[in-house]
């Protein structure tokens, strides 16, 4: 009879936690900001961060500096330290010894946004009035924002800040941030080396695009004013070829391979012409552009007065530069915009998004399929599902589309660099989807091209792509490049309508064979089971019962000649879970009604693993446990399967008969004890304590 409910864990939900009235498995909450400064302030003492010592540990996890830095207070540094002097400002952004320009870029751009500043840097922060050495910060991580709590112990030289640090000698603002920053992801040297748009998505939790300026769209100059004037943040960059290019001056002197912020974008009229504009902030606090309309170009001498003064033009080697908006297009590379909300660049509306999102995880031989290339483990990647209900307000060129993004995101490789761990090369691809099927199988791949993907797959922490469809159902299927990499990730899909999104394979549920009926009457058994009676009853003895000896003496016999099913017989406990499963009133075997509905059980496990054994080699591959849990009977997520995978599998990601067998069985175990207290048929049932311990020791 079948038995399905939904395991409800797609989509942005979350779930509830259940309240434990005991203490096992509880973890302590941890104190807050106010509550620890507080702390501090009734003790009379200065904050020290247990968690981000003042050592070479919140510094280095594998480069060591040639000499040591000694961690002060800013009150050790300066004699009037001050968290902010006159606001925060994109001057205030000078890059120390730590190839971190990414951040710091982002960081510039942040300035020039005074709301989200605020979210980020609390500025009520001070060195005066209860002072006690502990400041915090916010950061957007993986949907949900984190306050991350650290002491004002900085990393110095000769009593001078060695990273990240303001123009003014006495402003700590930034580098307090950038220690901040660096606890997030471990240490500062996890730090090194980033794109512009992982601090600005940290910043914000907005949605980050790229724009090649070698295929720039035909307005990106009204692109990026628009996206300015709605206080998004842009970055900027010049590709480089080889690692020996990194950092390299040109003769116009930008820096290659290097992070730069765009601040602003203006028009100026020069001899009767416009001219388009725009400025440019490299995070070094100098080397700048000297080519047309930097700081002291002859092309200033052309624009009026009030143009001159409006745009500060201020002849400083600050880092900041002004240059023309197509000079721009032939020098950068590339430019990244982070919105802070998804809005359409090209439109003149602002439009409220729609946005969903998904967390998942690739694990071997369960979820981790690789790209389309790998077509026999591709199917078993996550699948989201999508119904576009309505098309745009406004159509181009009167089609019926919807805009959406699709963002796919890895979690957390930053800070586990320091175990070894890379950015994984990532994309995703878009199907038609199919009505009422779960989990789309290896087949409809093999047969159905996709309508739309990412551009390439790359090692970036995200990969996002806009996109316009027709209203339909729609597959997303995020992936790595290469099968059985392992990450956790999000997909972020943002939509300018309503639309229904959910995860496939999300269904659990068990077509469970009915009970054993009473004897029926020898004199009325057919031949065959008489046959079968006299057959049992020369095995199993008088008592008329298999025990699990005897049952795994049976199974290893019949199956002993069967070379791609279990040519190592069955293990003890495999027969001991099936006289538990099958056997009646805790008996210690199994009676011939029961053994029948074991005997029949056990002719469909064996067609479903030989469907899937398809080498004959007498395993099949965790990839394919799917299809043939799926022919037995059962319905699981991808949580359960990774589970089953774990539990089951051999070193080289394979199953055999034996333990494919016990896993059946645990699984036909767990769905009976399950529905046997399940009364109502909810999906929920309430156990006591001993309740509980007879249904785990009895699977």
């Amino acid at each position: 009879m079948p038995y399905v409910f939904s395991s409800a864990s797609g989509g942005s939900q979350k779930k509830k936690a259940v309240k434990d009235r005991g203490t096992i498995g509880v973890k302590a909450r941890k104190p807050t900001y106010q509550e620890l400064k507080n702390q501090c302030l009734n003790q009379g003492v200065l904050y020290e961060d247990p968690e981000f010592p003042a050592d070479e540990s919140s510094l280095f996890y594998s480069d060591k500096p040639a000499v040591s830095f000694e961690w002060k207070r800013p009150k050790e540094i300066s004699s009037d330290p001050k968290f902010v002097i006159d606001g925060a400002s994109r001057t205030d952004i000078c890059q120390g010894d730590l190839g971190d320009c990414w951040f710091l870029a982002a960081v510039a751009s942040l300035t020039l946004n005074q709301k989200i500043m605020a979210q980020v840097v609390p500025l009520e922060q001070t060195f005066d009035r209860n002072y006690a050495g502990i400041f915090h910060f916010r950061f957007w991580q993986y949907n949900e924002w984190v306050d991350i709590i650290i002491d004002d112990r900085l990393p110095t030289f000769r009593n001078r800040l060695v990273f990240l640090h303001s123009a003014s000698n006495n402003e700590f603002w930034s580098a307090l941030l950038e220690k901040a920053y660096a606890k997030l992801y471990g240490s500062y040297e996890s730090l090194k080396g980033g794109s512009t748009l992982e601090a600005m998505e940290d910043f914000t939790g907005g949605m980050g695009e790229t724009f090649d300026l070698k295929e720039a769209p035909p307005k990106l100059y009204t692109l990026i004013q628009k996206a300015l004037k709605r206080g998004s943040m842009l970055g900027c960059s010049i590709d480089i070829t080889s690692a020996t290019e990194t950092e390299a001056r040109t003769t116009t002197g930008l820096v290659k391979g290097h992070a730069y912020s765009v601040t602003g974008l203006d028009q100026v009229n020069s001899r009767g012409q416009p001219v388009q504009l725009i400025r440019v902030r490299n995070p070094w606090g100098q080397v700048e552009w000297n080519g047309p309309w930097s700081d002291d170009s002859p092309e200033w001498k052309t624009v009026d007065a009030a143009d001159y003064k409006r745009l500060n033009v201020i002849s400083k080697n600050d880092g900041e530069f002004w240059m023309e908006f197509d000079d721009f297009k032939k020098n950068f590379d590339k430019v990244e915009v982070c919105n802070l909300t998804p809005d359409s660049l090209g439109e003149d509306a602002f439009h409220k998004w729609e946005v969903t999102v998904f967390e998942g995880s690739w694990t071997k031989g369960c979820t981790a399929g690789g790209c389309r290339n790998f077509q026999d483990t591709f199917w078993i990647n996550p699948q989201y599902k999508v119904k576009l209900l309505e098309a745009d307000d406004e159509q181009e060129d009167g089609k019926d589309e919807c805009t959406f993004i699709v963002a796919l995101m890895q979690k957390n490789r930053r800070k586990l660099r320091k175990e070894g761990a890379e950015l994984l090369t990532i994309g995703f691809a878009i199907y038609e989807a199919e009505n009422d099927i779960d989990h789309l199988p290896k087949e409809f791949f093999r047969f159905h091209g996709s309508i739309a993907k990412s551009k390439t797959y790359i090692n970036i922490r995200e990969n996002a792509q806009r996109f316009k469809l027709p209203p339909g159902d729609y597959l997303i299927v995020p992936t790595t490049f290469q099968p059985e990499m392992e990450a956790d990730f999000i997909v972020r899909f943002i939509s300018e309508k309503k639309a229904v999104t959910l995860e496939l394979g999300d269904k659990i549920g068990a077509d469970l064979p009915e009970p054993p009926k009473p004897t029926a009457n020898p004199q009325e058994e057919s031949q065959e089971e008489k046959q079968f009676r006299a057959l049992f009853q020369q095995i199993s003895g008088k008592d008329m019962e298999i025990n699990a000896y005897e049952l795994q003496d049976i199974l290893s016999t019949v199956f002993s000649k069967q070379q791609e099913m279990t040519p190592d017989g069955f293990d003890i406990e495999t027969c001991r879970s099936i006289v538990s499963l099958y056997g009646r009133d805790n008996a210690a075997g199994l009676g011939i009604d029961e053994f029948k509905i074991f005997w029949n059980r056990m002719r469909q496990w064996k067609s479903a693993f030989l469907s899937c054994n398809h080498d004959k080699s007498g395993t099949v591959s965790a990839h394919e446990l799917r299809t043939a849990v799926k022919n037995s009977g059962f319905q699981l997520n991808n949580q359960l399967l990774q589970l089953l995978v774990l539990r089951y599998r051999d070193p080289y990601l394979q199953i055999d008969f034996d333990n494919f067998v016990r896993c059946m069985v645990r699984l036909e175990t767990s769905f009976r004890l399950f529905k046997s207290f399940d009364t109502r048929q909810t999906g929920e049932v309430t156990l006591d304590l001993m309740q509980w311990l007879y249904m785990t020791m009895n699977i």
